[in-house]
């Protein structure tokens, strides 16, 4: 199979309305609810709930979140993000401890934290992502950590600090192709991204890497094609694929849907490119089913 033969699986739907594949049941009980309260009392932000996640009462009804460090409030002004921008706060030396008390309180043993960009840090805010893996391992000695880094403004100490900590799974996405990267992520590099993936791989080889696309952005097949060998170079081998959904009005438009064959196609896909685990559907986000991905 070759990449246009993959575009031309599903047809493409109107931006306007979403597809009935995109229609979620919400699930029902008190755990969502419980979970959301755990996070506040504790004075803790979630990707899940500052990007608008749409599998956010999944995530929290099976007591899982992917919690977001470094604040809620993001320097930088991507076109797809929902999470807000300034003003902003210093980093809180005391969240790692409150980080590592939710994931104690959840019984969780796969932990995923993720951060907004801190282009304002000396080191980007590395030196807490560190200091929570640490204190997430002396809360929780059995518990996997995967972190989902920015680009650290293309700092390669500041990577090694957060390796250094030794996380699981070392995760940066790349999102897009490179010819969308001023329209969807002006203030974010395509090569930086690249680089960054192939000096944690390279560094700690033992460390698996993981990144991830959206799709639906104006992106052509050729390119998807292009950017998965890109990313596959850097000896990433960890890969989601998922729709952009678009936020709000103030937001990036859809461009097109991507109908779930497709998503199973572009599988196959890197697969054959050579990439070892592919989450890839209209829901998947980086940290989805994360634990599930790793472990096969």
């Amino acid at each position: 199979m070759n990449a246009p033969e993959a575009l031309k699986i599903g047809e493409a739907t109107n931006p306007a309305r979403k597809p009935a594949w995109l229609k979620k049941r919400l699930p029902r009980g008190p755990d969502y609810e419980n979970v959301r309260e755990m996070l506040s009392r504790n004075l803790l932000h979630t990707v899940c709930q500052e990007a608008r996640c749409p599998n956010i009462w999944e995530c929290f009804s099976r007591h899982t979140a992917t919690f977001l460090i470094l604040g809620d409030r993001c320097t930088r002004d991507c076109r797809f993000c929902a999470i807000g921008h300034g003003p902003i706060a210093p980093p809180d030396p005391r969240e790692p401890e409150r980080v590592a008390r939710a994931a104690e309180h959840l019984r969780l043993d796969y932990v995923v934290v993720t951060s907004v960009t801190r282009d304002d840090l000396s080191d980007g805010g590395a030196s807490l992502f560190a200091e929570t893996i640490r204190t997430v391992r002396r809360r929780l000695p059995r518990a996997r950590v995967e972190v989902l880094i920015p680009d650290f403004g293309g700092d390669a100490k500041a990577l090694a600090t957060v390796l250094d900590a030794r996380p699981h799974v070392l995760n940066h996405n790349v999102e897009t192709v490179p010819r969308l990267y001023p329209r969807v992520r002006p203030q974010a590099d395509y090569r930086r991204s690249l680089i960054l993936l192939e000096r944690a791989a390279r560094s700690h080889p033992r460390i698996p890497v993981k990144s991830g696309l959206m799709l639906g952005l104006g992106e052509t097949a050729s390119e998807i094609e292009e950017t998965l060998r890109d990313i596959h170079a850097t000896g990433c081998r960890l890969l989601t694929l998922g729709q952009y959904l678009r936020p709000s009005k103030e937001h990036l438009p859809v461009a097109r849907y991507v109908p779930p064959e497709e998503f199973e196609a572009w599988k196959a896909r890197a697969l054959e490119i050579g990439f070892t685990a592919v989450y890839s559907g209209p829901f998947v986000r980086s940290s989805y089913h994360a634990k599930e991905m790793i472990d096969g």
